[in-house]
């Protein structure tokens, strides 16, 4: 579809991925609606756009990439991706900090500045929807099941603790809101995953989530308990 006020992304990335595979491509438009229900109507399909090799029907960008084998991704797949990019991303932030204040890559500031930026991150999933988060984060957080408005104020108490937690300033704040929601969640997801052995997605990049719960999740309160452990002891010490 080449419309006026619509271009099919999926049109786009078919003739793209064609062309790359040495094909000589027909680029046929459908320029109406009108002209688009025809098509549908006369090939029996429900999208578009439709791939043809030598009078062949392949079908939609999904299946050309599947013709070509190339990987699909399903609609419920689960995947670590969104959570891999977060803590790379943290880590090289975090590093990049370092290096920027103190002239070396590697100092103690590094793990707190990681830690603190992958709770930052996190928390702005999270916050792209609170209401699909707070539904996904009923199915295992204690608190939450107790008293639903936890599930929307988990998020940005999440982000308050992290953004001081960066700046190293107002820890008696920012340290008992780690270590209460940290310690919460350390109990709902070793009681949901390895006590009841349920199968659920985890809350922790978002309501949309296709990461299932379990080490990744545990290891977000993890790190959040150890942060207001540390911060805490920290401030006592200096």
């Amino acid at each position: 579809m080449v419309m006026d006020k619509h271009t099919c992304p999926y049109g786009i990335k078919s003739k793209d991925l064609l062309e790359r595979e040495g094909f000589v491509v027909e680029d046929i438009h459908l320029v109406t609606h009108e002209e688009t229900e025809a098509f549908r109507a006369e090939h029996h399909v429900k999208t578009t756009p439709q791939t043809w090799i030598d009078g062949e029907r392949i079908g939609g960008y999904d299946d050309l990439r599947a013709f070509f084998g190339r990987s699909v991704k399903a609609e419920d797949e689960t995947t670590y991706r969104p959570v891999i990019a977060i803590f790379s991303v943290a880590a090289a932030m975090a590093l990049a900090t370092s290096w920027f204040a103190f002239g070396e890559l590697v100092t103690l500031r590094v793990l707190e500045w990681f830690i603190a930026i992958s709770m930052c991150f996190l928390a702005v999933q999270k916050l792209q929807d609170v209401e699909s988060f707070s539904t996904m984060f009923l199915n295992y957080d204690l608190l939450a099941q107790r008293w639903v408005p936890y599930g929307y104020i988990y998020p940005y108490a999440e982000a308050v603790a992290g953004v001081l937690m960066i700046s190293g300033s107002l820890v008696w704040i920012s340290s008992p809101i780690a270590l209460f929601i940290g310690g919460i969640g350390v109990i709902s997801i070793i009681k949901a995953v390895y006590i009841e052995k349920r199968e659920l997605k985890c809350a922790c990049v978002g309501g949309s989530s296709n990461v299932p719960l379990g080490f990744v999740s545990l290891t977000e309160s993890v790190m959040m308990v150890v942060m207001g452990t540390w911060m805490a002891l920290k401030t006592m010490i200096a």
